[in-house]
């Protein structure tokens, strides 16, 4: 299916870790979707999502007007540069994972704690890190750091967010000033990026809001906040659309079905927050795990053709993820408790979302290919 102009089908891919099949997968600078794949590159291991690219026009305006500066970060931002390996994300491994440990593997899990990972901003309280952050990777350029350091993160807050889950619930409800909060939380992270407008920054724009309009609108929660999921990713693209920003917009929905109103969909928004120049693209497999490249499709996805990464990046892409942290628990009894979460093919017992999910880190270790 042809694309809307917006969303151009042809991804440069940046150093990346794929979990392909449950395993941490390394793929390097060099792949073209849709084209034959080229050669990877050597010794590069930092993850990086895969892009969808877009055009950089300015082009018409949309419904409000976007802020100054207008971003104008060209060229692929994932290209010669390393990304940051969060501390939080570090910590976690060196806490959780590698006291439970021994031998090879423990020596692997330390490894793994030095590949950069995206940084959830999946609360109003986890803003102020990233300028704790932004100023560690300045520090690291300033004394030379080769390939200089980037730091990527995942822009997660709306109000009655995830609205077809339960396991991710955000804290904001339409209800309960939540749109006014979320401008505020947008308003902040822009306040830090402009006062280190330097420093280059990737962002991913609210993963399952823009993919649940297309889905789920029979789910009550998801229609009622349709219209505030749209006008709320148009107001973070256009107050985050600066120089150093490259921004990328969720996308999902690899199902043949799905594609054409998806394609609509993003490309609608994008035009209606006035092609904001920061907006690289779309980003899959933002915070679940598909393979890369399956050499059959797993019974669980029939009877979608595009069962993993590769396949829906040619019809339409990979990840972001901390690996290790939980998306959903199995515990029926839990508030949160979401039905996938409990399927035959979910690994069970699994914790809350968010919290550490130690068999599932070693499951990944185990599988890694190539090894740490």
């Amino acid at each position: 299916m042809a694309l809307k102009n917006a969303l151009l089908a042809v991804a440069a891919i940046a150093p990346t870790v794929l979990a392909q099949g449950g395993a941490y997968a390394q793929y390097q600078v060099g792949e073209m979707a849709l084209l034959v794949p080229k050669p990877a590159s050597p010794g590069i291991l930092a993850p990086t999502p895969m892009i969808v690219p877009t055009p950089t026009s300015s082009g018409n305006p949309g419904t409000t007007s976007p802020p100054t500066p207008t971003g104008g970060s060209t060229g692929n931002p994932f290209a010669n540069v390393q990304q940051y390996a969060n501390p939080y994300y570090s910590s976690e491994i060196h806490t959780h994972a590698i006291p439970s440990l021994t031998g090879a593997a423990a020596v692997k899990a330390s490894a793994v704690a030095k590949v950069g990972t995206f940084v959830w901003l999946d609360t109003t309280a986890k803003v102020p890190a990233v300028e704790t952050y932004l100023t560690n990777i300045e520090a690291l350029n300033a004394a030379g750091a080769s390939p200089p350091v980037i730091v990527s993160f995942v822009v997660y807050d709306l109000p009655n967010r995830d609205c077809a889950a339960l396991a991710s619930n955000g804290e904001y409800s339409i209800a309960n000033g939540g749109v006014a909060k979320y401008k505020a939380y947008i308003d902040s992270i822009r306040a830090i990026l402009l006062r280190h407008s330097q420093t280059k920054v990737v962002l991913v724009i609210e993963p399952d809001s823009l993919a649940n309009m297309v889905t789920n609108m029979n789910v009550a929660k998801c229609a009622n906040a349709a219209a505030t999921y749209k006008s709320l990713t148009i107001y973070a693209m256009q107050q985050l659309n600066l120089p150093n920003v490259s921004m990328y917009l969720d996308a999902g929905l690899g199902w043949e079905a799905n594609l054409g109103p998806a394609a609509d969909l993003f490309s609608g928004v994008y035009i209606s927050a006035g092609k904001p120049a920061a907006v690289r693209g779309l980003a899959t497999n933002v915070s679940n795990y598909n393979a890369w490249r399956a050499t059959t499709c797993a019974p669980y996805t029939t009877p979608n053709v595009n069962c993993d990464e590769k396949r829906y990046i040619n019809a339409i892409g990979p990840l972001l993820a901390s690996r290790g942290e939980c998306d959903g628990t199995s515990d029926t009894s839990a508030v949160r408790y979401d039905a996938h979460c409990g399927l035959p093919s979910a690994l069970k017992p699994a914790p809350e979302a968010g919290q550490w999910f130690q068999a599932y880190f070693e499951q990944l270790l185990t599988n890694a290919n190539p090894s740490f």
